[in-house]
């Protein structure tokens, strides 16, 4: 007689590979559809730059690159146009203030010297002869003017003696009436000449004062001609080096063209070039440190430039105190200049990365050290070796920090 068998209840090993095989296929599948929606550039490992994020002291500061100048330059424009006669001193060479670099000849000057002096002669022969015409008729004058003062009083004595003997009957009305006609007559005469003598006083007075001032201005005028004159000669406006002089023997030279320049040498100045990104942080007396043969040596910021040049802008910088003793005009240093204080913070290594993301992300390194996926992240400040960064990574994660330029649109790297 047959016995009817029950099924066993639960999972037979059979179950298990069926079960296995199905979530092969699953992830399969998941990763064929991950594939498919997901770009994806491969790439050997060996032609990147993988750096590590770390926390770490950030300093705050920048790396500049700068070139020594004079402090202070002064330019030498031309006073007077003309021609170089002859060349004193040569390019490079140190000068003291005064010093004659350059001798120019102006014919149309001296010219105009010859003329200024032919029309001061003409004023002082005008001058002569008109002084001599004034005294002659002041001698003139005062002449007439005693002889009529001589007539007055004598008719003075005759009048007063004529009118006592009319007084005393002696003598006739018409002889007193005469007298005092006469007396009349030379006070008249005398009062008439002395006025046209005080008249022609007063005029010799203007007169000449005015042809002394005349003949004051034509020789002022003379002897700005002469400083022309003197300014052909070019000298050095201070005591410095001759950094050029652009002008050669038999050159024309015009009014105030530019002929040369003087480097003061009594100190020198750092002028660098920095990115404007910077540019809001830049300040007057910023520190900066420039290293050379060993020995740090410290600078100021003395002076920003507003204006943006192809991407960046000018500063001056100068020695606080000691300043290398080799240091020449036209070296070039390399200079940290401090932003700000220094913090702890996540550390990201500088890369070229940032010029395709500007820092808004970056690929990650998965601990295999096989994949790298895209990710977001947030930076901070920079300086020279790092950035400073605020969120998106941790410390020990690995990133990729060489170019971007031949990924595309990748958000997954595949190292080879």
């Amino acid at each position: 007689m047959d016995i009817q068998l029950e099924k066993k209840k639960g999972l037979r090993p059979k179950h298990y590979g069926f079960i296995l095989l199905s979530l092969v296929i699953v992830f399969l599948i998941w990763k064929f559809i991950t594939n498919s929606s997901t770009s994806t550039f491969r790439i050997e490992r060996d032609k990147l730059s993988i750096g590590q994020v770390k926390q770490g002291k950030f300093d705050d500061y920048i790396t500049i690159n700068g070139f020594v100048a004079p402090i202070t330059t002064i330019y030498m424009d031309a006073y007077e146009g003309g021609r170089v006669k002859e060349k004193f001193i040569e390019e490079g060479a140190t000068v003291k203030k005064g010093d004659i670099i350059l001798q120019l000849e102006n014919m149309e000057l001296y010219e105009q010297i010859l003329a200024s002096e032919n029309n001061l002669a003409l004023k002082q022969n005008d001058l002569r002869s008109t002084k001599l015409t004034f005294d002659s008729r002041q001698v003139s004058g005062r002449k007439e003017l005693i002889k009529l003062q001589y007539d007055l009083q004598k008719n003075q004595r005759s009048f007063e003696q004529n009118k006592a003997l009319y007084d005393d009957g002696l003598i006739s009305k018409e002889q007193y009436l005469v007298a005092k006609e006469n007396l009349d007559f030379s006070k008249k005469q005398y009062d008439l000449i002395k006025i046209q003598t005080e008249q022609d006083d007063n005029l010799r007075s203007t007169s000449l004062k005015d042809l002394d001032s005349d003949l004051a201005r034509m020789r002022k005028t003379l002897s700005m001609v002469y400083e022309r004159i003197d300014h052909l000669n070019v000298r050095a406006p201070a005591d410095g080096q001759l950094g050029f002089l652009d002008a050669e023997i038999g050159q024309s030279i015009n009014k105030g063209q530019r002929i040369g320049q003087i480097n003061v040498l009594t100190n020198y100045k750092i002028e660098a070039s920095i990115d404007e990104h910077y540019i809001d942080r830049v300040k007057r007396d910023l520190t900066g440190i420039l290293e050379r043969n060993g020995k740090a040596y410290e600078l100021r910021l003395r002076k920003v430039y507003p204006e943006v040049r192809n991407g960046k802008f000018k500063v001056d910088l100068v020695f606080t105190s000691e300043k290398p003793e080799t240091i020449r005009t036209g070296q070039s240093y390399s200079i940290k200049l401090q932003l700000g204080e220094s913090n702890k913070a996540l550390l990201l290594p500088k890369g070229s990365f940032f010029q395709s993301t500007g820092g808004q992300w970056i690929f990650v390194v998965e601990p295999s050290g096989e994949v790298a996926w895209k990710r977001p992240i947030r930076i901070g400040k920079q300086n020279s070796r790092f950035y400073e960064l605020i969120e998106g990574l941790q410390s020990g994660e690995k990133v990729i920090t060489s170019s971007y330029s031949n990924f595309g649109d990748a958000e997954k790297i595949i190292l080879k």
